[in-house]
């Protein structure tokens, strides 16, 4: 199997792969996540990815499969990105309580050294039961919210705070497997089983 390469350190987007007996190269993508308000939010996660896993691309020569993806949580069309600090995260919370919110998962996969790019993205809604602000409070000191878009992990403690989901939970952790290996395949001829 090609090395693959995984633009991201995420370490929930690496325990997934490894889930599937893919041990990645972990190379972290320094890109400056601009957002451009005339995107969908779509084309903004897509756009992500794919300049996380192109910016690797000139490390890498002999066929190495490079996977970027980049997560975006919106609701009401405001995208919610990682907080900045406790009261960010408790503000968030809030605003997400007792609503549907969209996670979005855009993903690129390259093949180093050739002209294959391929990028798509996934979606799934969530739908946030109604939060006191002594449970947001009492989240938020977890310390789980840090480093989350939307400041929440549906995988951990985050769960609770979860009424229903309608997708791709493995969207939600951070890569949707299902995509990812539908893509792999048909573009690569990779499968993760």
């Amino acid at each position: 199997m090609n090395t693959i390469v995984l633009a991201s350190s995420s370490p929930r987007r690496r325990k997934l792969l490894e889930k599937y007996n893919v041990k990645p190269v972990v190379v972290k993508s320094n890109i400056h996540e601009k957002i451009n308000s005339n995107e969908t939010i779509e084309q903004i996660a897509m756009a992500l990815a794919f300049e996380k896993a192109n910016q690797l691309e000139d490390r890498f020569s002999n066929g190495e499969i490079i996977i970027g993806a980049d997560t975006i949580v919106a609701c009401n069309d405001k995208i919610l990105g990682k907080p900045k600090d406790e009261y960010d995260a408790f503000n968030m919370l809030k605003f997400l309580s007792d609503k549907e919110h969209l996670v979005l998962t855009g993903i690129c996969i390259i093949k180093a050294n050739s002209n294959i790019k391929v990028i798509d993205y996934e979606k799934t809604i969530v739908k946030f039961r109604k939060l006191s602000d002594k449970k947001i409070q009492k989240y938020i000191e977890t310390k789980e919210y840090i480093d989350k878009a939307g400041a929440y992990g549906i995988q951990g403690l985050g769960g609770v705070l979860v009424e229903w989901i309608k997708g791709c939970y493995f969207n939600v952790v951070g890569l949707p497997i299902y995509k990812l290996d539908i893509l792999l395949e048909r573009h690569f001829d990779i499968s993760l089983l």
